[in-house]
C-alpha cells in the first residue's frame, strides 16, 4: 500500500526508468538536450527599451489584450488591463509606471485557466501596488493552469522605474493591470503586447 499523494511521483519514477532502459542512450541525450533548450527559451529574459514619455503606461507582461474594463480592487475602481501570456512569451515582469511599492499582496486561491475573466478573483496571486504621481497603479500577476508559481522581485518600500523587472510567472499566465479612472486606454482587444514597451494606456 503507498499513500495516494504518491502515485503521481511513483508512476512518473517508473515510465522515467523504462524509458532509459528500453531508449538508446543517444537518443536520452537528444530529448535532455531539447528539454534544455525549452527551459533556455522559457526562462529567456531580454533587454527592452522602454518609452520616456512620463504620460505614458507599458505592459507589465508579453502577450494578448484578453479584457478591457471598469472593474473594482479591495472597494476601489481602476480600469483594467489584462494581458494573458502564452508559453512561449517572456514570463518576466515589469514595472508599469515608476513609483514607489507600497504593498505587495499574496493571495492563495485556484489554477483555472488564466484566459478567462474569473482568473482575477479566483486564481493565486500576487498583487503589486505602485504609488505613482498620477495615483495608485496596480500590477497582478495571476497563476493558471500551467503557470502555479508567481515570483515578486519587489518588497514594500521599493522604488521602480517604469520598465523594471519586478517579478515573474512560471511558464505563462495572465497580468492585471489597474490603473486609476481618468487613464486613456491605447489599447484594443486582442492587441498584442511587449513588456516594458507596448504603451497601454496614457495619463492626463
Amino acid at each position: 500500500m503507498f499513500a495516494k499523494e504518491g502515485y503521481s511521483f511513483i508512476i512518473a519514477a517508473a515510465v522515467i526508468l523504462i524509458i532509459i532502459a528500453i531508449l538508446p542512450k543517444k537518443f536520452l541525450v537528444f530529448i535532455f538536450f531539447l528539454i534544455l533548450a525549452l527551459m533556455l527559451w522559457f526562462f529567456r529574459d531580454p533587454a527592452r527599451l522602454t518609452p520616456g514619455d512620463e504620460d505614458v503606461v507599458v505592459s507589465a507582461a508579453d502577450g494578448k489584450i484578453v479584457e478591457i474594463s471598469e472593474s473594482f480592487l479591495n472597494g476601489r475602481k481602476y480600469k483594467k488591463i489584462s494581458v494573458f501570456m502564452n508559453l512561449f512569451s517572456v514570463h518576466v515582469n515589469r514595472a508599469p509606471y515608476g513609483g514607489t511599492i507600497t504593498d505587495v499582496r499574496h493571495i492563495n486561491g485556484g489554477f483555472v485557466n488564466a484566459a478567462k475573466s474569473e482568473a482575477s478573483t479566483r486564481n493565486e496571486r500576487n498583487e503589486i501596488y505602485i504609488n505613482t504621481p498620477h495615483g495608485e497603479i496596480v500590477a497582478v500577476q495571476i497563476a493558471g493552469l500551467v503557470a502555479r508559481r508567481t515570483v515578486s522581485y519587489v518588497e514594500k518600500g521599493d522604488s521602480v522605474a517604469k520598465g523594471d523587472r519586478i517579478g515573474m510567472i512560471k511558464f505563462s499566465s495572465r497580468v492585471d493591470h489597474y490603473l486609476p479612472e481618468n487613464a486613456t486606454v491605447e489599447v484594443e482587444m486582442g492587441d498584442k503586447v511587449t513588456a516594458g514597451v507596448s504603451v497601454i494606456a496614457t495619463m492626463p
